[in-house]
């Protein structure tokens, strides 16, 4: 079976969303502060993978076994990223790893409303 128009893109553009997002968490600064320990880094980088893997899954379970559910998680993910990003903005200006994070949003912005829309509709099950 052909994968629709609208559910292509949506795979694509929350792919790469998922792989900015890994570039941001590659290149993350891991120097111990007296308010952040190494054990807390590794800690913080391994949460962020998991997520970023989870969030790999939801994609292929949307996009290649037709499943709904995982674009509402997708969605929720989403709503919850979009507070820490303002947090980001706020507290470190508009620099490079901000825009980055911006950028990743508004993929998956566009990614999660393809996968509402169009020819997307009647591809995943209820």
């Amino acid at each position: 079976m052909t994968v629709p128009r609208n559910v292509w893109w949506f795979e694509i553009l929350l792919y790469a969303s998922l792989v900015l997002d890994a570039v941001t968490v590659a290149f993350d600064d891991r120097t111990p502060t007296p308010d952040l320990s190494e054990q807390m880094i590794t800690v913080r980088t391994i949460y962020a993978l998991v997520i970023l893997v989870l969030v790999f899954c939801l994609i292929w379970l949307a996009a290649r076994r037709r499943k709904g559910w995982p674009r509402w998680v997708l969605s929720a993910l989403f709503a919850v990223s979009l507070s820490s990003l303002a947090q980001m903005i706020v507290e470190q200006g508009l620099g490079l790893a901000v825009f980055v994070n911006i950028v990743s949003s508004v993929l998956t912005a566009l990614g999660l409303y393809l996968s509402f829309t169009g020819d997307a509709k009647d591809w995943f099950d209820a």
